[in-house]
């Protein structure tokens, strides 16, 4: 049997942005709730959670996506608008979402979703929606009020504008501290 690693597809931030995300998750923590907060090291922006895959297989993947990639140029993504799923009043997944024209990122996730389908996996049912996970609530309790309003106040929160002309497939190993993302490939936006 061969061994398997759990795999995402996703978009590096710029570091600009990844510290304006970290301060706004920073802002976000004063509140008293009991979110598992993304460490500013593993924020990025996934196309796609693969889940576990053969090994074996991750070369394959890295090909498909470099023929996905290829269909798309280059682009600037803004990131900013703090949100939550299924929303504020309810938050569980904390996120920062994207502003401006995302056009060229949804046809990006299009052609990913297409040749990874050739390989196997399975499209998404719902909706590609560009977003940057922040942190999740693990459970309801006091400060959830306080979370939603601090993320209405955040709505508009800018962290700035994020260059995409590379995709990776990450390796993500679950750890009691948090997950540890490794890049198993790239692949060149436009080539």
């Amino acid at each position: 049997m061969s061994q398997t690693i759990r795999t995402f597809v996703a978009i590096e931030l710029d570091p600009e942005v990844r510290r304006s995300a970290a301060a706004l998750i920073e802002g976000l923590r004063s509140v008293s709730s009991d979110v598992k907060w993304v460490a500013p090291e593993n924020l990025h922006l996934t196309l796609k959670f693969l889940g576990d895959v053969a090994l074996n297989e991750t070369s394959r993947i890295c090909d498909a996506l470099a023929r996905a990639a290829s269909e798309v140029e280059p682009f600037e993504i803004e990131i900013a608008g703090a949100g939550a799923f299924p929303n504020v009043s309810r938050p569980k997944t904390i996120w920062l979402g994207s502003r401006g024209d995302d056009r060229p990122l949804v046809e990006l996730h299009k052609h990913v979703e297409k040749r990874l389908q050739k390989l196997g996996f399975r499209k998404e049912a719902r909706r590609f929606q560009a977003h940057l996970t922040l942190g999740r609530l693990r459970r309801p309790g006091p400060g959830v009020e306080s979370l939603g309003e601090l993320l209405k106040a955040s709505a508009d929160f800018e962290a700035g504008k994020t260059s995409v002309s590379q995709i990776f497939l990450f390796s993500s190993r679950l750890t009691s501290d948090g997950p540890i993302y490794a890049p198993l490939g790239r692949a060149n936006l436009g080539v």
